[in-house]
């Protein structure tokens, strides 16, 4: 093996305030880490990952990779690990990457490799152009001089002998791979880095990540398609009541095939609207037994996921439900934060409302539930 990468998967992403830790979340359609896996593969490497197994296998399913290890209290323990499965494959280099960076731009890996002829670590990172100031308690101390600062990003990539030893030499605290070398004073490289190399961070990042990795997918010009999409679904007793994606306490639920969900039912069909590709029966023929049941989300994913096959990204969504009761306001923020994670976008592009019929017609009779959705879509011209 010439080229193995350890894919950092194991942290919880307690910066970006979701339950689903933040490698897991969608984005265009496809888990974070997945895009990430796969532009290693595309490098030339081959993935060892290291994270929770189960969520990992999910997420890389079809993905050729070695066994998943687990991680371990902190980054530096879970790199550790990785270099430690990969030693009995004799790597001659290894990329350390982190699970939530999902773009590596084209010529990162190439230039990474080529620096390793003349030293035993190399990083790709980008000049800082702000002005720096350190802070205490809300106040100024002083301006920090920038020059000679660099931001360093991932994938890493080292001599395989040199990381492993460097990580088995005692030093702690290390934030990065880079450090170890450098506190053992081993040279490191720095190659350019990119500003679409972007990790997930914060929950805005997510916007930045669509952007980025939709011109990079699709660099021609875009065009906008808008897409509309209507559902309706009885009430009935001894149901749990799911409405875009979240569990509402009511007396009642939905009638379906699935689990009823009549908002994601009417966004997928705005969704396959604005791509001309059909409504949610044809997806997901309601006669089939494999539905039964069904989480909503895994339809809403599905959507998602033709609107990545095409090169584009969901511009926004807008959600009405039609019912006299339960009442839609308290739920929806959670509703837009759950749409939001399955279509792997900022909660800014989701919105959810609610209106009644004056009771007039079954749902202001209390008989059933309606949705409208309307989304627009960019995809290339």
């Amino acid at each position: 093996m010439h080229l193995a990468a350890i894919l950092v998967a194991a942290g919880t992403g307690s910066r970006f305030g979701a339950e689903t830790p933040k490698q897991f979340l969608t984005l265009l359609g496809q888990p974070v880490i997945r895009h990430a896996a796969r532009a290693l593969i595309e490098a030339g490497a081959e993935i060892q990952p290291v994270g929770d197994a189960g969520s990992i296998a999910a997420a890389l399913e079809g993905l050729p990779r070695l066994p998943i290890v687990p991680g371990g209290a902190t980054r530096q323990d879970s790199v550790l690990a990785g270099l430690l499965a990969l030693r009995p494959h004799a790597p001659k280099v290894v990329l350390v990457h982190d699970a939530a960076r999902p773009l590596i731009p084209s010529g990162t890996v190439p230039a990474l490799l080529a620096a390793l002829e003349n030293v035993p670590g190399a990083i790709p990172a980008t000049p800082v152009a702000d002005t720096l100031k350190r802070v205490a308690g809300g106040l100024i101390q002083e301006t920090v001089p920038r020059e000679g600062l660099f931001r360093a990003q991932t994938p890493q990539a080292f001599r395989f002998d040199a990381l492993l030893a460097a990580h088995r030499a005692g030093v702690t605290g290390a934030t990065d791979d880079a450090s170890l070398l450098e506190a053992l004073g081993q040279a490191v490289a720095i190659v350019p880095g990119s500003e679409s190399n972007i990790k997930l961070t914060y929950p805005d990042d997510l916007a930045r990540l669509e952007a980025a990795m939709s011109v990079a997918l699709s660099p021609g010009p875009m065009v906008p398609r808008v897409g509309t999409g209507f559902d309706v679904h009885v009430l009935t007793d001894n149901r749990p009541m799911v409405l875009c994606g979240v569990a509402v306490p009511h007396v009642k639920g939905l009638a379906g095939h699935s689990d009823a969900d009549v908002g994601i039912h009417a966004l997928c069909d705005a969704i396959y609207g604005a791509l001309a590709e059909g409504d949610i029966g044809r997806h997901f023929p309601p006669g089939e037994a494999t539905w039964k049941n069904q989480d909503s989300a895994h339809f809403l994913a599905h959507a998602a996921e033709r609107i990545a096959a095409r090169g584009g990204r969901l511009v926004n969504a807008d959600v009405t439900l039609i019912c006299e009761r339960p009442k839609i306001t308290p739920h929806a923020p959670a509703m837009r934060r759950r749409l939001a994670e399955i279509l792997g976008v900022d909660i800014s592009a989701i919105s959810v409302k609610a209106t009644t019929t004056e009771r007039l017609g079954f749902t202001g009779r209390g008989e059933g539930i309606a949705a409208q959705a309307a989304v627009m879509v960019l995809v290339p011209g």
